[in-house]
């Protein structure tokens, strides 16, 4: 992942201070040169903070005059990618009193590098009237603007201020989706996915209800967007979203496994496990078959986390097997206890079958307390 420095560098702050200086035919943007001497120890979120508020300081403050600058510096083909983005902060703080001139602004710098984040404080203060703006950016010819109609609409877009009214009721930027579902893109189908997601950890029947208007009125690209849209509601085995995609709970599967081959694993190791699925049925059938790790937590109790392992469809009397690796290497966004763990086997939603193994987590030495 880019560091910082990699993604708004001292030389990006210069080349930015210079280029808004030309096009505010200023001899030096002050506030932009002095910030790019000082961007040490910074973070990403903190370099453009304080890179916006640089720009907010060296440009003007009506919003006529602010706009013409950068209108300028869009003339010249370096005012692109990681320095833009600072900018678009700036136009979510001084377009506010515009809206609308803010919202077109945004929109014509999208291309050059997305202003997903920045059109989000316009739908805090007024959703209505920023909604109003988005939904025409659906049939906007450059498909980095339809993207942020609906990336900017997320409720929850990572790395972003979250929309707390769209989280509470995400129907208002429903027809953003509608729009857009099935955009010739991937790069906008899977924005649209994305935000079905969003729509799913909070409102799950809601979402179902749009996967199932939009395949009713398919085309060859809605099946991947509405499985990639309700991805975790398939990985928690939500039965209105396995049924809409024709994964039957009751599916008539018998299961032998997970048979565990690693009874005793370390961090660093493998938990290592075999499978065996056989389709009972007279119909061929419809199979997603997860694996479920149930992770000791510090106070002995566990926490299940799901993990994909398959998709297939089964033939009347076929046999599934399979054997799976799961790493437990040494990660930072989970701290491992030692314990009896648990994996299960989910098909189609259901647990039809568990085994138990123990992790071994190396003992850390307090500090200080020698060899």
């Amino acid at each position: 992942m880019p560091t910082a420095d990699e993604l708004l560098s001292a030389d990006t702050v210069s080349n930015l201070a210079g280029l808004l200086a030309r096009a505010a035919r200023t001899p030096r943007s002050r506030a932009l040169t002095a910030r790019a001497a000082s961007l040490d120890g910074l973070g990403f979120s903190a370099r453009v903070a304080a890179v916006r508020d640089a720009v907010l300081a060296d440009l003007p403050e009506d919003w006529p005059a602010f706009e013409a600058v950068l209108r300028t510096a869009m003339e010249d083909p370096d005012f692109t990618g990681w320095m833009t983005f600072p900018v678009n902060e700036a136009i979510a703080v001084r377009g506010l009193t515009a809206f609308e001139p803010g919202l077109a602004l945004l929109r014509d710098l999208t291309p050059r590098l997305t202003a997903e984040s920045a059109v989000r404080p316009f739908l805090r203060a007024d959703p209505d009237r920023a909604l109003t703006v988005i939904r025409d950016w659906t049939a906007d010819p450059d498909p980095h603007v339809r993207r942020l109609a609906s990336e900017g609409t997320r409720p929850r877009l990572p790395w972003a201020a979250r929309l707390p009214a769209f989280i509470a009721d995400p129907r208002p930027a429903v027809p953003v989706l509608d729009a857009l579902h099935r955009d010739p893109s991937e790069y906008v189908r899977r924005s649209v996915s994305n935000h079905l997601n969003d729509i799913s950890r909070d409102h799950p029947g809601l979402a179902v209800e749009i996967a199932a208007k939009w395949r009713a009125d398919a085309d060859t690209t809605t099946d991947r967007v509405v499985r990639h849209g309700l991805r975790t509601l398939i990985k928690a085995g939500h039965p209105e979203t396995l049924t809409l995609l024709g994964h039957s709970p009751d599916v008539p599967v018998t299961v032998d496994g997970p048979l565990v081959s690693t009874p005793r694993v370390a961090v660093g190791e493998h938990l290592v496990f075999s499978y065996a699925l056989t389709h009972t049925g007279e119909l061929p059938a419809e199979l997603v078959v997860d694996y479920v790790i149930h992770h000791v937590k510090a106070n002995g109790t566990r926490t299940p986390k799901v993990f994909k392992l398959t998709t297939r469809r089964l033939a009347p009397g076929e046999t599934l097997t399979g054997t799976k690796r799961h790493s437990f290497k040494p990660i930072t966004t989970r701290r491992y206890h030692p314990g009896e763990h648990l994996v299960q086997l989910q098909v189609n939603g259901r647990v039809r079958g568990e085994a138990a193994f123990s992790l071994d987590v190396p003992r850390t030495r307090p500090a200080g307390s020698g060899p």
